[in-house]
């Protein structure tokens, strides 16, 4: 009487042990638990760091700074100076290869632009000077040419960004804060998004994007560009968790306008 329950039993075990899922391994690292690292070391070095030198005209000498000196020259009825003084002011952000034979490096237009020196640092720390080829306006891209082209270069390639949906997981890469190359993951929030900049249609991510993002690259999981990082909306000016991208469609067809300007 006792056969019947013990056989239910044991064919009950052997089910559930042959049903239980193992874990999946990640067939590139050979690691037996998901990691982006395999993805992350094709596409990282095809990442840059972008140093733009800039020119500035000042009225106020730092002097003026002082309250004593102010004071010192209101006593006497003497009037402030307004002599204009020149300095050099330093801009930082990010930016990608997209042609590795002709050095063709994207980026934002805000990160470069008026700059009278463009310095663009590769991830081995390899470092060139670069020549802006010209910006569009309208998507706040900036294409710059690397001088002379290194050898080595990697590149990045574009995706069809008409595909993408809410709940895609996505990677920012970048420069926040001067700091260096870093990674942070995602999803694409929303879509057809309007940045504070004023630039429409744009991707929306809670990936983290910080002041020195901007120009950098919003991959996919296939390790393809979906977006060019180019605004935040917080309070502070630091990421909140909504960061906006220009579509890689918009980003190219820029690209190719940009390029076509060149050669007519």
């Amino acid at each position: 009487m006792k056969t019947i329950p013990l056989l239910c039993l044991f064919s009950w075990l052997l089910v559930g042990c042959v049903s239980t899922p193992s874990p999946v391994p990640n067939w590139l690292s050979g690691k037996p638990y998901p990691t982006l690292a395999p993805l992350l070391r094709q596409v990282t070095p095809a990442v840059v760091n972008i140093s733009a030198m800039t020119k500035s005209i000042s009225t106020n000498h730092p002097f003026l700074n002082d309250p004593e000196f102010r004071r010192f020259l209101e006593r006497l009825d003497l009037p402030i100076p307004r002599v204009p003084r020149e300095y050099q002011q330093r801009s930082v952000g990010s930016g990608f290869v997209i042609d590795a034979q002709q050095g063709y490096v994207l980026t934002n237009a805000h990160v470069v632009e008026n700059a009278h020196t463009i310095l663009v640092t590769l991830k081995d720390r390899r470092s060139y000077r670069a020549r802006l080829l010209g910006i569009d306006e309208n998507t706040d891209i900036a294409v710059l040419q690397l001088e002379p082209v290194p050898s080595g270069l990697s590149a990045l390639r574009f995706a069809d960004s008409d595909g993408l949906e809410v709940g895609d997981f996505v990677l920012a890469i970048g420069n926040p804060f001067g700091i260096g190359q870093t990674v942070t993951s995602g999803i694409v929030s929303a879509l057809g998004r309007e940045a504070p900049t004023g630039l429409v249609g744009l991707i929306q991510t809670d990936a983290s994007i910080n002041p020195g993002n901007s120009g950098g690259p919003l991959i996919d999981l296939g390790g393809a560009v979906v977006g060019v990082n180019t605004a935040l909306l917080g309070p502070t000016g630091s990421n909140v968790g909504i960061g906006f991208a220009v579509p890689a469609n918009q980003a190219e067809a820029a690209f190719r306008r940009v390029l076509t300007g060149i050669r007519d």
